[in-house]
């Protein structure tokens, strides 16, 4: 992480010492949450919608922090500062500073659906050749992508950095912080509609991934979305010089695809074109992740990673939680939880590896409402169900308001008695329960706003006696 004097901190941030006898204060490590303080840290207070961080740097001073950055329209500090114009701005700043300093190479990673599956892929590919530092969770946004920068070691080689959005405008800052000179969109997906308008918006949002890029860089995208080489092609999208491009995806007109595919109820097995010997063994399930891990080996191969690391890495890989993880319950029963987001591409991808599971007494599906995706989001939720068959699942459960409608879509195929609707959670786990088997496998899929991490949690303990 970062290790500097305030004298340092001060220049890479374009602020002030408040004192000049504080130029030599060494502080490592940067703290945004008055929680989180640790000794020697420099604690940054930031504005929010309903708390000041400058009321509570004083606290953080005496909890060991070594010194604060400050705002100068806030007054006095009280105790060892550098003086800014606005404490985000020169958070931004000092990561972008730092990173230079480092000499780190940068992998941005961006995309509706996928973009932190590839990043652990990324991620462990790279880690078998290569120092490197990834974003931890979902630090993804204008203060996230700075922390995660700063707790940078210092002799990190690649930084991988996912980049997330709500608006326009917002990859585009993140880009020109991380200046990738590797960047990676993974999908276009409905995610942010109800902001954004259209899935073309969504895709130029997205390629603001390219604002920042480093001359000559490599921007590797998903072939099989047909949006993207439209929206790199036309004059408005910026873009650096001698950008270099490559193609991933399921298709074999892409740069990198599959040439065979199998599941398995715990990893998928697949062979990358130009890949020799037995097929590789991916610890994820569904064809979008064999997209995702597609990614993954294009960056790997980028930076001369060999295909005895790339099944090494494979190997080891550690994802972020509620991403399709695979859970046996109390009673060995089968759960699929996804409970960590939903948009309609990826429903459909985690319903796509509930079709694939064999040897279950039932298949279950409990989906919740997909928030955020504007005026068409009755038709979007009635979609899903009307691609459900009896060779996808067995039970249909929904729970909220929007997913009715999914339930409502699904009597086109399903027989209308295993199909069951609720808006209360705690009666959904109820019928739920009563009707599961230790031989059942259940998806467990929602928006997060939803928290359907409880329905999973109910049925993980559950002691099921049929």
């Amino acid at each position: 992480m970062i290790k500097r004097n305030l004298a340092e901190i001060a220049a890479m941030c374009g602020g002030q010492i408040r004192e000049a006898g504080d130029a030599g204060i060494v502080v490592q490590g940067v703290v945004t949450d008055s929680r989180q303080i640790t000794k020697g840290c420099l604690f940054v207070p930031l504005a929010g919608e309903r708390f000041d961080g400058h009321d509570f740097a004083s606290d953080c001073l005496q909890a060991g922090a070594g010194a604060c950055l400050w705002a100068l329209s806030k007054g006095t500090p009280p105790g060892p500062a550098v003086l800014v114009d606005d404490t985000l701005i020169a958070l931004q700043a000092l990561a972008k500073s730092y990173l230079t300093e480092t000499g780190a190479k940068v992998v941005g990673i961006t995309g509706s659906n996928g973009k932190t599956t590839t990043k652990d892929l990324v991620y462990a590919l790279l880690s078998t050749t290569y120092k490197v530092h990834k974003t931890k969770g979902n630090f993804n946004n204008h203060i996230g992508l700075p922390l995660t920068i700063l707790a940078m070691p210092e002799d990190t080689e690649i930084a991988v950095l996912e980049m997330g959005m709500s608006g326009r405008g917002e990859i585009e800052l993140l880009s020109k912080i991380g200046e990738p000179e590797t960047a990676v969109v993974t999908n276009i997906g409905e995610s942010h509609l109800l902001q954004l308008g259209s899935r073309e918006e969504i895709a130029r949002a997205k390629l603001e991934i390219l604002a920042g890029m480093k001359p000559g860089g490599l921007f590797i995208y998903n072939g099989d979305e047909p949006l993207i080489p439209k929206v790199l092609a036309e004059p408005s999208t910026v873009k650096p010089e001698g950008l270099q491009t490559a193609t991933f995806g399921l298709r074999p007109e892409n740069d990198q695809y599959p040439t065979g595919i199998l599941f398995t109820d715990h990893q998928t097995l697949f062979t990358p074109h130009g890949s020799e010997g037995d097929p590789l063994e991916l610890p994820l399930l569904g064809e979008h992740n064999v997209s995702n891990a597609l990614a993954a080996i294009t960056v790997a191969r980028h930076y001369g990673v060999g295909e005895a690391a790339i099944r090494e890495g494979f190997s080891k890989v550690e994802l972020t939680g509620m991403r399709i993880e695979v859970i046996t319950g109390r009673s060995g029963i089968t759960i699929l939880n996804d409970a960590y987001n939903a948009s309609p591409t990826s429903m459909k991808a985690a319903l796509g590896v509930l079709e694939h599971m064999k040897g279950y007494r039932k298949k279950i599906a409990v989906l919740g409402d997909m928030l955020e995706l504007g005026d068409s989001e009755a038709d979007y939720h009635r979609e899903i169900g009307e691609m459900l068959t009896p060779g996808t699942v067995d039970q249909l459960f929904t729970c909220g308001p929007l997913s009715r409608h999914i339930a409502e879509g699904a009597k086109k195929q399903l027989d209308p008695n295993f199909i069951h609707a609720y808006t209360d959670k705690s009666e959904l786990i109820r019928k739920l329960v009563s009707l599961l088997h230790p031989q059942d496998v259940v998806l467990v899929k929602a928006s997060r706003g939803m928290k359907l991490e409880e329905v999973v949690e109910a049925i993980k303990t559950s002691e099921l006696t049929h």
